[in-house]
Order: structure tokens, then sequence, then C-alpha cells
């Protein structure tokens, strides 16, 4: 049974109106503390796809037109799983793999450029800035490598695994770029992108497992605290945090001053910053959700624990529709064209209509995904539980 909850109609409760008070503290604190003289990166997804999401809002939107009439074009075998999602700049594609080692791979040749190997695996997903890629490693370390090169260019230690995926920023006085990223070692961090130095750092109170969103000077995300950690970019002040509700492990979607998550107690939720309130929450049974959001206009899509693709209203939070699938869906879907594209661990890739969730195409790998789709230019990218990378597009004659 799927229950979607309105905050007008829970405002009576005396749980729940005080819950209400401490997020309308959170939002006039927010408002005041945020300058609007700080430099934002942009939130519009281009038709590269240089970060996992697509854009530093991590709203899962691609731009372009794609088919539905695909065929996989070439597959590159890396010797671990690939759990990261990969990003596609210019003809090249960077993703990393178990096996410690991030690739570059080249569009046109379908050859491999180089590889970059770190300590340990790699299940961040690589963010492509300027001429450097950034990824994190279990091994505990952020590294900036050349992306024509493939040579190192700086690293940075932390003190436990970074499995989320790096986002940037520029600095206030627009001079430089800054790495935003989560560790298991509690902390948030935020280094120059030229050197590696620290600007500064956050500790929240328990592991960060997604990426850090960023919108309208600050950055917005959840852990393993249960917690949703709103800061200050410039300096990495807090402006407050809001109770989670349990466990997030995916990344939280930051579009139009609205937070969108799921978390680990089957509830996916929404939080209006402009409006100064809790909008919505959904549950749809005793399945929590990993999966981060694709938000669009009027829609938003995630995937649940329950092997179902979940489409709801964004205004309300009301089902539209769901679109089942024969294992859980831990990858994060992207919309483009009116169509929604993700992975199962069933072992197939999904396109699914935006509109009403019918099946457009599916190809079956055959073994578990829980990487998300990089959208680009009429193709997608994906890797997979074999080993290996997966591009699809339409094959001209």
């Amino acid at each position: 049974m799927i229950k979607t909850t309105n905050w007008k109609t829970m405002q009576k409760s005396p749980l729940i109106a005080g819950w209400g008070i401490r997020i309308t503290l959170f939002i006039l604190i927010t408002l005041v503390g945020t300058g609007s003289a700080f430099s934002k990166s942009s939130e519009k997804p281009g038709m590269d796809w240089p970060m996992f999401r697509g854009s530093p809002n991590l709203s899962g939107i691609a731009q372009g037109a794609i088919s539905e009439n695909l065929s996989l074009l070439w597959q590159f075998k890396t010797e671990g799983l690939v759990k990261s999602t990969p990003a596609l700049v210019g003809n090249r594609l960077y993703v990393g793999s178990d096996d410690g080692s991030l690739y570059c791979l080249d569009l046109k040749s379908r050859k491999k450029i180089w590889a970059f190997e770190t300590e340990s695996g790699i299940e961040s997903s690589p963010l492509v800035l300027g001429d450097g890629v950034y990824v994190g490693s279990t091994d505990g370390f952020l590294y900036a490598i050349e992306a024509g090169s493939g040579k190192l260019k700086w690293k940075f230690e932390t003190e436990d695994q970074i499995l989320g995926s790096p986002n940037w920023v520029y600095s206030p006085d627009r001079k430089e770029k800054w790495i935003l990223f989560g560790s298991y070692d509690f902390r948030l961090y935020c280094v120059n992108a030229t050197d590696g130095k620290k600007r500064w750092e956050y500790e929240s109170s328990n592991s960060i497992n997604g990426s850090p969103a960023v919108s309208n000077g600050r950055t917005v995300f959840g852990g393993c605290d249960a917690v949703i950690h709103v800061l200050d970019l410039a300096q990495g002040k807090q402006i407050r945090e809001i109770d989670g509700g349990a466990y997030i492990a995916g990344s939280v979607a930051v579009v139009d001053g609205k937070a969108f998550y799921g978390h680990y107690d089957n509830v996916f939720q929404c939080v209006d910053l402009k409006k100064e309130q809790m909008t919505w929450t959904y549950q749809a049974g005793n399945f929590p959700y990993f999966s981060s959001p694709a938000v669009t206009p009027d829609r938003v899509v995630f995937g649940g624990r329950d092997k179902k693709l979940h489409c709801v209203d964004r205004k309300t939070g009301d089902a539209i529709w769901t679109f089942r699938t024969k294992g859980r869906v831990e990858s994060s879907p992207v919309v483009c064209d009116g169509k929604v594209i993700f992975g199962s661990e069933d072992g197939r890739v999904y396109m699914v209509s935006l509109a009403d969730g019918k099946e457009l195409w599916k190809y079956e790998i055959g073994d578990s995904i829980g990487s998300s789709p990089a959208v680009f230019n009429g193709h997608f990218a994906i890797g997979c539980d074999d080993g290996f990378v997966y591009l699809f597009g339409e094959k001209k004659n």
C-alpha cells in the first residue's frame, strides 16, 4: 500500500508541529545565512556528463534526444566490479573499477587511453573539471589526475574510505574551483582543485556515503547519522541540520529550493525550503531507498529495494506509476527526452516512458547492475558487476 503524507494535513499533531518549528527555524537561518555574493557552479546540465547525476545539484537530468532503438556499441573489460558511474566529456569516458584503477577510454577508437592505479577499489564516480579528473578511492584518498595524460596531479588523504562522488563549486571570489567530497571518517572536505590544499572541513557524526549537492551558496548532504546537513559553502559552517528520519545511503537532489531524498526506513520525502515546510513523504512498503532521484519540473523518479522504479508527483508526492523489475533498483535513474534510463540487480538495463512508466527498451547484461547511467549526445554508458562498462547508442549505417 502506498502512503503519501502531505504536510498541511499533519500540522495539528503536536509532534509534527514541533518538528515544523525546527524546520522553520532552519529555513530562516538558511535564508539569512546564505549570501547572494557566493559564486555558484552551474546547476543546469549540458550535453556532456562530467559527474555523478550530471550537474552539481544532482538532479539526474540529461539534455538532448535519445532513441528507443538502442544497440550495444561496445564494451570494455576491467578486472573488478564496476559500481562507479562513468563520466563522459568530449570523446572520452572515465570510469572507476573495484580493481583499483580509474580508466580513460576513447569513445571513437574504443581503446584505452590510460589507466591510473590507486591502492584499493574505486566505487566513487569521477568528476571531470577543466584539465583534471577527481575521484575517491576506498584507500581513503581523493585523487586529482591529469585528464590528458593520466598522471597524478595531487592526492588528499582522509582517515577512511571514500565511496561518494566529488562535486565542485567556485570560491566566493571566483579565483578558485573547490572540490567537495565526503568520507567514511565522518567529514565533508573542501579542497582547492589546483593543488589539493584544504579550504575547510566539516565533521558530522557518522559516515558519509553519498555525494554532496550544491545549490544557491550552500551544500546539502545526508549520511549514516540520519541527518540532512546544510552548510554555507564559503566557510563550511553549519547553517542547520534536519532530522533525516533514518540512515541516508543515497545522495540528496536539490532543485528550486527543495531537497529530495529517500532513506533506510522505507520513506522518500521532500523538504520545501521556500515555503518553510516539509511538503510530503512517500512510502510504498517496507523497503529502503538507496537510489538517488531524478527530478523533473513535475515528477520525481527513484529506485527502491522493492525491485521497483517509482515515479511521484513533484508537488504532492502522490504516486503516478511504478515499474517492476526482478531485482533491487539501487541504480540512480536518469531522465532524458521523456524517457527514464536505469539499471537493476536483475542484470538488465531499462528504458521506460516518463509519462506512464511503460517499457520502451531493455537489454540483458546478465549480472547485477549497481552503477548508474551516464547519458550524453544520444548515448549512455553504465557499469556492471561483471567488470565491464557498456556503451549504448543508435547504430548508424
